[in-house]
């Protein structure tokens, strides 16, 4: 696969097949993705926690928020649930700061779930301290994001924004998932 379809086929999937196993292999191959991501000064900060297993998802999922823009939607229902977690920590012990060294470490892993057949979504609406207690990670480690991963089932559709320019995604009633995006005309400044 190009790169060109593999970064258009990496949307934010919200509904997955739940009972798809996402084996743990899988998982830190992804990780082996982000090891090689580039981090600020090489100081490789970043940390991985890795879930496959369905009661330690249940702890992860009321945790997280899923759609701003889908007000009356509250994530997943039971079996469209991400059946796999990537929780990316910064630790503390290295530094800091971890600047966009998550960002990257993420898409990194993202693409290499489309790769593989997987969709997945980037989450930074978290309950950090209430999700660290649950599952008990250590002080030390920062909660950065976290990547919802399995098999979608729900289509994602990109298209050029309408001619108010609004980039507000939306379900439409046969829950197709419409991504409105800027042209590449609108996103490049000339002098």
């Amino acid at each position: 696969m190009d790169m060109q379809t593999l970064v258009r086929m990496n949307r934010s999937y919200r509904r997955f097949d739940e009972n798809f196993v996402v084996d743990m292999e899988t998982l830190k191959e992804l990780v082996a993705l982000a090891q090689y991501s580039p981090t600020s000064n090489n100081s490789q900060p970043l940390k991985f926690w890795l879930s496959n297993d369905p009661g330690i998802n249940e702890k992860i999922f009321p945790h997280l928020g899923w759609a701003a823009s889908l007000k009356d939607w509250r994530g997943p229902k039971e079996g469209e649930r991400p059946s796999a977690y990537i929780i990316i920590l910064g630790d503390r012990d290295i530094q800091l700061n971890y600047g966009v060294d998550h960002g990257i470490a993420a898409q990194s892993m993202m693409l290499g779930a489309v790769e593989k057949g997987l969709g997945g979504c980037i989450i930074a609406s978290i309950q950090r301290n209430a999700l660290q207690a649950d599952l008990g990670i250590p002080d030390r480690f920062q909660i950065l994001l976290i990547l919802a991963l399995g098999k979608p089932v729900e289509t994602v559709l990109t298209e050029p924004t309408d001619v108010s320019g609004g980039v507000k995604y939306y379900r439409d009633e046969d829950a197709v998932h419409h991504v409105p995006k800027r042209s590449l005309e609108e996103l490049i400044v000339y002098p």
